[in-house]
């Protein structure tokens, strides 16, 4: 049996929901083969049991054949066991179908997470892609799962009708226009059921992603005292969903009700008309025996049809929210050469700013969106004519210039895992190394206040840490990645004045002869700059020293917390 999850998925050839689930079963085409084989192998089994009951009835117990009934019992017994062990492999085969599904899926989602990278928060929210990875992969391995019971049941009910026709001709049309019309009549109920929970899919997307979000600040609405107001909001939201999951609620119990009752009335309507017949002598009681047992056994596969065909319309849903995902493209291109950025000069001609190399440059923009902008452009998070050493990074491989210039803001996470981990992000430091970074930004307290220090296992998004002292955790992976370019947002925005003035201090120390730029309007911070440059309308305006450019009523009014003038 295959093994899960592959190195390589694959990639889909065209990205439709219908397309998406068709190339899900071809890259697993011998498993799904085999899954079907063995899911018309155990139905028909259990569908030829009827008959050979039959056989032995008339031939051996109505006929007195002592050899007849102990040969048609030994084929009920070698059905019996062939449905068995067909039954074993078909689940085996069904459930790797749909773990394949499941990983297979989880794989593709990872790996255009891990493509679109700083573009994936920007084109889609975190509980969309927590729901597909949850919910939808489920529904798609669901589809997977069901898709040998279908074909076996679509099997059974040939081979069943096959033998009813030669026995009963009227008794096998009953069977061939009533399996057609049990199945119509459910597809009718399908339709409402797909339209219901493509709409519950979407609300519960957007329930989720409302309750990551209050969960992510949930200490800022406690802070600001919102956190009634936005409980108050998501207790609405979730009545929304509640009141769609209702509807769709109904419409399964329509589809439930057509599911028991109209197989049921097909059974009833085959008995009826083999006691007719055999009251007029056109059937013997074997047959008729046989027949029931058709008519019972019809409605097992008739319900798999039904309940096949219900998972598939939710694994279309689901489908359809994968390849959205999926169809995303990041918001930068690749890069089109394998230069090497050499070091030099960094400069983004859009607003005229200008980093020299290894100096610690500071950054004061008069609206917080711009510093958002700049930080972007100058780490190639979006497309830019910014330039390093007089190479425009647009013609550098994204790798490249995630190795040389490293952008750190207040939005960066820390994952769960050893803290130790979580501070070397892509190489291995000793401890001299992890402690001289953790001294630059101010953490060795927070160090000391952990019960195993570096060793200490956090949860995600380090919930168990203060603002203050996270943001001197980020400061220190920052700081300890030791990239050529450092790029920091509001390193300090949430320590006190002494512990700002002990980080200002050792950072421009730490980065002495390399390339730092700051974007803070704190005026601890901009005193230990070499250079301070103030943004104005996305544009440079001034450059100079925190000293000197306080003679500026504009800077003046944004590092001092003044008004500005009338």
């Amino acid at each position: 049996m295959r093994r899960f999850p592959e190195p390589d998925p694959g990639v889909p050839s065209r990205l439709t929901p219908g397309r998406y689930l068709l190339w899900l079963a071809r890259v697993q085409f011998g498993v799904v083969l085999l899954g079907a084989f063995y899911g018309c192998l155990w139905p028909t089994a259990q569908a030829l049991i009827p008959y050979a009951v039959g056989r032995a009835i008339d031939d051996g117990l109505t006929g007195r054949d002592r050899g007849d009934l102990l040969l048609w019992g030994g084929v009920v017994l070698a059905l019996g066991v062939a449905q068995a062990a067909a039954g074993i492999l078909q689940d085996r085969c069904a459930l790797t179908n749909a773990l394949g599904a499941r990983y297979r899926t989880l794989q593709l989602v990872t790996r255009q997470a891990a493509r679109l990278g700083a573009t994936l928060p920007r084109k889609t929210s975190a509980g969309e892609v927590l729901s597909v990875g949850v919910a939808d992969v489920t529904a798609i391995g669901r589809a997977l799962d069901l898709s040998s019971r279908t074909i076996g049941a679509v099997a059974s009910i040939v081979v069943v009708a096959a033998i009813m026709l030669a026995t009963s001709w009227r008794l096998g049309l009953v069977v061939l226009a009533g399996v057609p019309l049990i199945v119509w009549a459910t597809a009718l109920l399908l339709r409402p059921l797909h339209d219901r929970q493509t709409r519950l899919r979407v609300q519960q997307a957007e329930l989720t992603a409302q309750a990551v979000d209050i969960v992510g600040g949930l200490r800022v609405l406690r802070g600001i005292g919102g956190e009634s107001l936005f409980g108050r909001r998501y207790d609405d939201e979730s009545q929304r969903v509640r009141h769609a999951g209702v509807h769709v609620a109904r419409a399964e119990a329509a589809l439930e009700v057509a599911r028991m009752l109209l197989p049921g009335l097909l059974v009833a309507a085959i008995v009826f008309l083999g006691a007719r017949q055999v009251l007029s002598g056109e059937l013997t009681g074997g047959q008729l025996v046989a027949f029931y047992g058709f008519a019972v056994f019809l409605a097992t596969p008739v319900r798999r049809i039904v309940v096949g065909a219900g998972a598939i319309m939710k694994a279309l849903v689901a489908a359809r929210r994968v390849v959205t995902l999926l169809a995303l493209s990041p918001s930068i291109g690749p890069g089109g050469g394998s230069a090497a950025l050499a070091g030099g000069v960094l400069v983004d001609p859009v607003s005229g700013l200008l980093v020299e190399e290894g100096r610690f440059t500071a950054v004061v923009c008069a609206a917080p969106g711009d510093a958002a902008a700049l930080a972007d452009r100058l780490g190639r998070y979006v497309e830019s004519s910014v330039t390093y050493g007089g190479l425009p990074l647009a013609s550098v491989d994204v790798d490249e210039v995630r190795r040389r210039i490293l952008v750190s803001g207040n939005d960066a996470r820390l994952f769960a895992g050893l803290l130790r981990t979580e501070l070397c992000v892509d190489r291995e430091a000793d401890d001299a190394e992890l402690l001289a970074a953790v001294d630059v930004a101010s953490a060795a307290d927070v160090l000391e206040a952990l019960p195993d220090g570096l060793d200490t296992v956090v949860a995600s998004g380090g919930k168990e840490f203060s603002g203050g002292q996270l943001q001197r955790l980020r400061l220190a992976r920052a700081v300890l990645t030791s990239p050529d370019v450092l790029v920091l947002v509001e390193p300090t925005s949430a320590v006190d004045a002494h512990t700002e003035a002990r980080i200002a201090a050792r950072l421009a120390a730490a980065r002495a002869g390399r390339t730092t730029v700051v974007f803070a309007t704190s005026p601890i911070l901009l005193d230990h700059a070499d250079s301070v440059v103030l943004v104005d309308a996305g544009a440079v305006v001034a450059t100079g020293t925190h000293a000197s450019l306080l003679a500026d009523p504009r800077y003046r009014a944004l590092v001092a917390r003044e008004e500005g003038p009338a």
